[in-house]
């Protein structure tokens, strides 16, 4: 879904500053991940850049689809098991095959299996990320994931938002 109406989000130096502001107030460190170690603010940049380069390629999903009503699960009670693990073979190919595009989540993940960054710089980078929309939005409780999820977001908002948390990383996070 293509928002043409509204041009992107742009997240100012003045928000990353705000964002700045929040990440010394902040109850946790920032910038330590769940390992307890922490992390410099380029490795986070890097991870946060990598996702934008990942969506690119991929594409953006705003949120995955839900499909409730099971109606395409097999269900034929005179399948034999080899014939239901099939089934269920090709359902799983089917399903992962027509949904390539990530989620914000989903792309931070990503990210975090792969040689550009870990979880530790998913974890910082959701957080940085949660940072600068809280300064975007001057609310406290406001999450960059549910923030992504807003019907009106766009794959130029996602970009602009992992963009923006790249320079605050960058700007304010640790040196090596």
């Amino acid at each position: 879904m293509t928002n043409t109406l509204t041009p992107p989000v742009t997240f100012t130096d003045d928000t990353l500053l705000k964002a700045a502001g929040l990440a010394d107030d902040a109850f946790l460190p920032v910038w330590t991940g769940p390992s307890g170690e922490q992390s410099t603010g380029e490795a986070v940049a890097r991870h946060l850049e990598a996702a934008v380069t990942l969506l690119r390629t991929n594409g953006w999903a705003r949120i995955y689809p839900q499909d409730q009503s099971g109606s395409h699960l097999p269900d034929n009670p005179s399948m034999t098991e080899r014939e239901m693990l099939q089934a269920l073979l090709a359902l799983i190919r089917d399903e992962i095959g027509s949904v390539p595009e990530l989620t914000l989540y989903s792309a931070l993940r990503r990210i975090a299996e792969s040689d550009q960054g870990d979880p530790d710089t998913a974890h910082i980078g959701g957080e940085v990320l949660n940072l600068v929309v809280r300064a975007h939005t001057g609310t406290d409780h406001a999450r960059a994931t549910s923030w992504s999820e807003r019907l009106t977001r766009t794959h130029a908002d996602i970009t602009a938002l992992l963009t923006a948390g790249a320079r605050f990383a960058r700007t304010y996070g640790p040196a090596a």
